[in-house]
């Protein structure tokens, strides 16, 4: 395996009191909103289908932190925490699940596509792998047009079994785009385990054997070991127009969707309970303890700040209007 050892007392000297609140704020953000949503689909206020990202907070803020503003970021259908670090509104994030006009896609996208070009968020995408040779032509447009910005490619692992991933790879690398292949390896597809499924799972060997692209894995329930991951690619996308392929190591909390058990027959009780243990926001709140950082009442504070933003975007978006009858045909493309 390709590994990089990130020093984490070193990683988190880079960040002020101020901006490590920040990492927990937006975390928690992801969390008390998801939670919400799974509230609401459990009510039936949301339909189809719908994937959450507890558990893998972490990789989201870490990436948003490495980033620039005006770098892109795709990713697939767990998308809801991406759009919230990058600034999407609360409010239109959970106007999209409940199918409303105010929503991110207008209501029509639903759990699966949200979508804000404003944040240079670019979905959201329902098909597994769809969005890796997407990506891929968004990095080769920033090469041709020498704007500096690097692409971030979220996707899972299940996704690096779709051919359109190892075109997309062998592209990057033969045309050095400036691109970073994230994959939130979070063990499962679906309910199959990934040892079930590839036949090798130190899965940065793929890439570094078949492609030629330097791949690391990256505890992916470390906030500060995945920032450091990702300050790293992007500054060699950026300046090398090189890709780098990300094994980010982390564990959803939850089922596959809402319609999968937390506990099933592909995991057991004992199993998800240990990897609770890993919990990125009760690490971080380990950190901030240990040095002195915040102490109980600032943490609770903030976490009833970020309650308050939830609520006050499900309040809104549960009262806005649902998308008018005529316009059903608007926004497609055939």
């Amino acid at each position: 395996m390709v590994t990089t050892s990130f020093d984490n007392v070193q990683a988190a000297q880079a960040f002020s009191q101020e901006e490590l609140l920040q990492v927990y704020r937006e975390m928690l953000l992801i969390r008390r909103f998801e939670e919400r949503m799974a509230q609401l689909y459990q009510q039936g206020h949301i339909g189809g289908f719908c994937h959450l990202y507890i558990g893998q907070e972490a990789v989201a803020v870490a990436a948003q932190h490495a980033a620039r503003p005006d770098d892109y970021m795709i990713t697939s259908y767990r998308d809801h925490g991406h759009p919230l670090v990058r600034g999407s509104d609360p409010m239109r994030c959970a106007a999209e699940l409940l199918g409303k006009e105010t929503g991110l896609a207008r209501g029509k996208g639903g759990s699966m596509h949200f979508f804000d070009i404003e944040k240079n968020f670019y979905g959201g995408h329902g098909i597994v792998g769809g969005q890796i040779p997407v990506a891929t032509g968004m990095a080769f447009a920033s090469k041709y047009r020498n704007d500096g910005r690097v692409t971030m490619c979220f996707f899972g692992e299940a996704a690096m079994n779709q051919g359109t991933f190892h075109e997309s790879l062998n592209m990057a690398s033969l045309w050095s785009l400036p691109i970073v292949y994230i994959c939130e390896n979070n063990l499962y597809g679906m309910g199959t385990a990934l040892e079930r499924a590839s036949a090798v799972t130190e899965l940065s060997n793929r890439t570094a054997c078949a492609y030629n692209i330097e791949g690391h894995a990256v505890d992916g329930m470390d906030f500060f070991a995945t920032h450091a991951a990702f300050r790293e690619a992007l500054e060699k996308a950026r300046t090398q127009n090189r890709p780098t392929f990300l094994d980010v190591l982390t564990y959803r909390f939850r089922g596959h969707s809402m319609s999968d058990p937390v506990h099933s027959h592909y995991r057991t009780k004992e199993e998800v309970e240990e990897r609770r243990k890993q919990d990125p926001i009760t690490k971080m709140v380990k950190f901030l303890d240990d040095h002195e950082l915040a102490d109980e009442a600032l943490l609770q504070s903030i976490d009833n700040e970020v309650k308050a933003v939830v609520q006050d975007a499900v309040t809104r978006a549960m009262e806005s209007p649902d998308p008018a009858l005529e316009s059903r045909f608007e926004d497609l493309y055939v």
